[in-house]
């Protein structure tokens, strides 16, 4: 099975200028997601892509990571995801006749993530019928959930509140979880057909991460890494 991971690093970034490459416990950013994918036990091939000339030369030189061009129109503020992911398997399917049979995105922004976690959730993958997984964390049930309509400021509730159940019938609520950004595992061709990085048919692996979007986030991080050494 020929399993690639891409670790898509613009270097446009205006929240955090250079945030790919900035300095995070002697290592740039980057490292941590690179290094994931080289050290996993499932990934056969890990890419970096970038439109930015100092991102490939640092991936390069500091983990001799395999870099893919970006071209500049999907290194734009509004660019998503899975055009990035696209524009690398017709890359390498255009210049080598390669076609990976899985897709793994690792985003630099959660450098927790390690080789660990990834090769537990391509076992989830593995090990059960679905066509992708993700990483989430669990942020409670729907018991005495609402949620607020951006457009219309309207608050809709997550559970029947017009029969509001107590909060012992766990039957009749459901677990939340909200994605940590952390891993996206797909079937390449599931990726191309439903154009995203999440399937028809998806699995949850449950981890903790932090997602860096702020510049006290790098300190946070930084902090859990210390302790864990």
């Amino acid at each position: 099975m020929e399993v690639l991971a891409i670790v898509p690093a613009r270097g446009g970034s205006k929240g955090i200028p250079n945030k790919n490459i900035k300095d995070l416990n002697g290592h740039p950013l980057i490292y941590y997601s690179i290094k994931a994918g080289q050290e996993s036990k499932y990934v056969t091939r890990t890419v970096l892509s970038t439109e930015d000339a100092k991102i490939k030369e640092i991936a390069q030189n500091c983990c001799n990571c395999e870099v893919i061009d970006r071209p500049k129109e999907l290194a734009q503020d509004e660019t998503k995801t899975i055009p990035v992911l696209v524009q690398v398997c017709d890359e390498l399917k255009l210049r080598e006749k390669y076609v990976p049979d899985v897709v793994v995105l690792l985003q630099p922004t959660t450098p927790l993530r390690d080789s660990k976690q990834l090769d537990e959730a391509f076992e989830l993958f593995l090990n059960n019928d679905c066509d992708s997984v993700f990483a989430a964390k669990c942020i409670g049930t729907t018991h005495a959930m609402w949620r607020q309509n951006p457009k219309s400021k309207e608050y809709e509730g997550l559970y029947d509140y017009r029969h509001r159940p107590r909060r012992q019938d766990e039957h009749l609520h459901y677990p939340l979880y909200k994605e940590t950004g952390s891993i996206y595992i797909i079937k390449t061709d599931v990726m191309r057909e439903v154009y995203d990085f999440v399937g028809k048919k998806p699995l949850v692996y449950e981890s903790e991460s932090i997602d860096i979007d702020a510049p006290e986030d790098f300190e946070k991080i930084e902090e859990i890494m210390k302790d864990k050494q």
